[in-house]
């Protein structure tokens, strides 16, 4: 039996309490891009898109495809180091927003002495620690629970892609991929030859670190490809592609 069409919503619109999942009473419902809480009890979409819920993890957020980022906290991002002072990094999320703030200290095992000197245009991968709207971002590379980078830091080298928001947001999804995931990077993976490292960043960007140029440009024009091709670009065309692309870079 096919599943449910999600709800389409439009800014300004209430949810309907019976959409939001309580399934999970361990776990507090949290809100993703394009939801806010509007006192005592009501949730509101602030963008035009899809309802997604997950019942298992007790979270609700809107699909929208978009190259206008908003940070949310808990997102990760990839940005670019613009300047520094003598506390903070000041780092590039998209063209048009406001710089993110990543304090020098918020780097596993971080001092002042050994903190990581980043220069302009040093690509980290972070997470959104703090954001509302009156405030900048706040982003940190280190989680607060257990002192690690849990792979957050700069990025060396490699070659950061921008992608639409909702392929960004598909391309983090885990399998099965039946809700809309992105299977591409995995197929590109299961490739002979290929030898490559990826970060996703909620903001659009994908890094793409290998010591091949070729490898580098394979799945960088993947990438442009599924994202053109939109939702409808199921995996087994996404394997055809990659076959394709791997074939032509051969010549």
């Amino acid at each position: 039996m096919a599943a449910a069409a999600s709800p389409i919503v439009l800014p300004g619109d209430a949810i309907d309490p019976s959409l939001i999942p309580t399934s999970n009473k361990k776990r507090p419902l949290r809100l993703g891009p394009g939801l806010r809480h509007v006192p005592p009890d009501t949730l509101q979409s602030t963008v035009a898109g899809e309802l997604i819920t997950d019942p298992k993890k007790n979270t609700m957020y809107i699909e929208y495809n978009s190259r206008r980022y908003i940070a949310s906290p808990n997102d990760l991002v990839i940005g670019q180091i613009h300047h520094s002072s003598a506390d903070l990094y000041y780092v590039t999320l998209n063209p048009h927003a406001p710089q993110a703030l990543l304090p020098h200290l918020s780097f596993e095992s971080a001092t002042k002495k050994t903190r990581p000197q980043l220069d302009r245009g040093q690509a980290v991968y972070a997470r959104v620690a703090m954001a509302n709207k009156h405030m900048d971002p706040e982003l940190e590379c280190v989680s607060q629970q257990t002192g690690k980078s849990e792979g957050l830091g700069p990025l060396s080298g490699g070659t950061v892609f921008a992608v639409s928001l909702g392929l960004a947001r598909r391309l983090m999804l885990p399998r099965p991929r039946e809700d809309g995931g992105v299977a591409v990077l995995d197929l590109l993976a299961e490739e002979e030859g290929l030898v490559f490292e990826t970060a996703v960043g909620r903001n659009g960007r994908v890094w793409v670190g290998s010591e091949s140029v070729r490898t580098v440009v394979v799945v960088g024009r993947a990438l442009a490809e599924v994202d053109e091709r939109g939702a409808g670009f199921g995996e087994e065309a996404q394997r055809k592609l990659v076959r394709k692309l791997v074939r032509e870079t051969k010549a």
